[in-house]
């Protein structure tokens, strides 16, 4: 009902003349005939729906969303030409400064100073000084600025789209998916449930605190920090400060300078999402430093809790960083993901499909993504036929200029192409096929992006290093197995264990693989459809430890409290009995005692119980 209102956008007089006519349609309360059953059932009726609409429109009415505006950059504009630098990088020669490029093409997309030290420690005061206000906020101010931010991302959705595509490479429908959808869904699901996850819960109590209500509460840290990846620079920025505003908290996020021009864009989208609804826009700071003075952030004793989404080597040094200020740290790694297909799978060019996407998102710059295809013998041959077509097809090229010819966007950079090659090499060197792609991709139309060519690798084995490397690269690995549990061992061998996919009908393998697998989270007959749905998102292994994303991940930005109170406050409370009361009088009868209390309140049966309350009466 509450949604349903809430969209009219009704005026006073429009809310006043629905309710006067449906006060008018049925008997009034006043008039009902007292021997009228039905009279009253109706007025009562009446009454009920008046009460919950009058809610309705008041709870609607808070929370509704404010429009507001925000300066569109230049550069994505349809018309926008910009310079293409001879030698596109981040840094400049002489100069501190972070230097933007499109990926795609090379074009210089702006300039930005780093953050220094002293510029982190003011961005974290602000942050602080922001939250002192609102973390006074109720939870219906706190969903109208997600509302608010809501109601911005979708009218604004190919602005988004284009900065992100401009600042990391991507395609439209890479951006859509990987960029807009989930930060939709993840603001949907905070506005519906996010309250649910953080109110107090009670909590059962035992036979001897029988007189007490427990009850745990999750209550705000101050500030909070991130540091994410560059591979979704909209959706990974955004992500942690719905949380961690949701949950009463202040922000400061660290994002790759890879990508710190759409990172301003972004996060002043948030920022002026606050200051329309009245409040501080300060309370979220984004940051952009080289990663020889992020360890001041992360290390930093103003930060209560710290995310961060990045590589494996990053994530030690930035652990060893927070534990000298004793932060907690939830790491998000990557992995080697693993799709395994069954002998049993029912539309296989349907599976195909959807193995595509999962491979393919982002250039395979995907944390999740598909770095391995674990096939079952029966349909391996099968599946190869179905893909290797596709694959060759893949269009790439820059999603902004060349239109509709594009399937595949550029690579964030080139530093990692000398790698993948080396590793294709080897990998058919040791028997694997390269059936499709296997290099860069030097682009006639934009010499100065960063290309590696959509690649499908067949006959790889668990002991090649492909196989065991996370490439995040545009790479279909295909590997055999010849049942179940050697698909299963396959896909537990790498040190990673992010996430997985299985595809199959029959039941008791499916569960087989889900009981088995070694990761985080497992899509059955899909691909990583568990952050569609706020699942908690996190991994094993060398895939990191903690969990955003759900409930797990908004009650990790809180301070989990415990609280006990006493039941029947004045009359029943704890008071120490004479024989246990400082200084004890009799040791051995104390001693007695105690043991009484534990078997009566924990005794395994009906008999050791009364035995501890007899020990009770005589020591007492």
């Amino acid at each position: 009902m509450e949604d349903v209102v809430g969209s009219l956008r009704w005026t006073a007089a429009d809310a006043r003349d629905f309710l006067g006519s449906l006060l008018e349609s049925v008997p009034s309360l006043a008039n009902a005939d007292p021997f009228d059953r039905g009279g009253w059932l109706g007025a009562a009726a009446a009454l009920l729906i008046t009460l919950v609409v009058v809610r309705s429109l008041y709870r609607s009415d808070a929370e509704t969303a404010v429009p507001y505006t925000v300066e569109t950059p230049p550069q994505c504009a349809a018309d926008w030409d910009g310079e293409i630098l001879e030698e596109p990088q981040l840094k400049i020669s002489g100069s501190s400064a972070i230097q933007c490029y499109c990926p795609a093409n090379g074009k210089l997309l702006g300039t930005f100073n780093a953050a220094t030290p002293a510029a982190i420690d003011r961005a974290l005061s602000k942050a602080a000084e922001a939250q002192k206000d609102w973390v006074k906020t109720t939870f219906a101010q706190r969903r109208k600025v997600l509302r608010t931010l809501l109601r911005y991302i979708l009218e604004n959705q190919e602005a988004i789209s284009t900065a992100a595509c401009l600042d990391s490479g991507k395609t439209r429908i890479d951006s859509s998916f990987g960029e807009i959808l989930v930060t939709v869904e993840k603001l949907k699901w905070t506005i519906l449930h996010g309250e649910k996850a953080l109110t107090p819960e009670r909590r059962p109590t035992s036979f001897l605190m029988a007189y007490k209500v427990n009850e745990v509460r999750w209550e705000p840290l101050g500030v909070v920090t991130a540091c994410v990846s560059w591979n979704y620079p909209f959706h990974n920025l955004l992500g942690p400060i719905i949380s961690a505003i949701f949950s009463g908290n202040g922000i400061v996020v660290k994002g790759s300078e890879a990508t710190a021009w759409s990172s301003t864009y972004f996060t002043d989208i948030v920022r002026s999402a606050l200051r329309a609804c009245g409040h501080s826009p300060q309370l979220v700071q984004s940051i952009m430093c080289w990663p020889n003075v992020a360890s001041h952030l992360t290390s930093h004793t103003g930060s209560s809790h710290l995310t961060f989404i990045g590589s494996r080597k990053v994530a030690q040094a930035v652990a060893a960083s927070a534990a000298k200020s004793l932060t907690p740290v939830c790491v998000e790694l990557g992995g080697k993901d693993a799709a395994i297909v069954l002998d049993d799978v029912k539309n296989l060019k349907k599976v195909a499909s959807i193995l595509l996407r999962g491979v393919f998102q982002s250039g395979g710059q995907n944390c999740i993504g598909i770095e391995r295809v674990i096939v079952c013998s029966g349909i391996y041959d099968e599946l190869i036929y179905l893909v290797y077509p596709k694959i060759k097809a893949l269009r790439i090229g820059s999603a902004l200029e060349d239109g509709d010819g594009v399937d595949v966007g550029a690579m964030i950079s080139a530093l990692s192409f000398d790698k993948l090659e080396k590793l294709i090499a080897d990998a058919v060197s040791d028997g694997a096929q390269c059936l499709v792609g296997g290099s860069r991709y030097h682009h006639p139309e934009h010499p100065k992006g960063h290309y590696f060519s959509p690649t499908l690798l067949v006959g790889v084995t668990p002991e090649m290093r492909i196989a065991q490397e996370e490439t995040f690269a545009p790479i279909f690995l295909v590997m055999k197995a010849k049942d179940v549990d050697e698909a299963i061992r396959i896909a537990n061998s790498t040190e990673y264990g992010l996430g997985a996919s299985v595809f199959g009908s029959n039941k008791r393998n499916l569960d087989k693989v889900v009981d088995a697998s070694r990761t985080g989270m497992i899509s059955v007959n899909d691909f990583a459809v568990y952050y569609a749905v706020q699942l908690p998102f996190g991994g094993v292994k060398g895939s990191g430890y903690g969990r955003f994303a759900g409930e797990e991940g908004l009650r990790s930005l809180c301070n989990t409290k415990a609280v006990c109170r006493d039941r029947f406050p004045g009359w029943i409370s704890t008071g120490i009995p004479p024989a246990l009361d400082y200084p004890i009088p009799h040791v051995q009868k104390a001693w007695e005692m105690c043991q009484g209390i534990v078997e009566l309140g924990y005794g395994e049966s009906l008999r050791r119980q009364t035995k501890g309350l007899l020990r009770l009466i005589r020591n007492g």
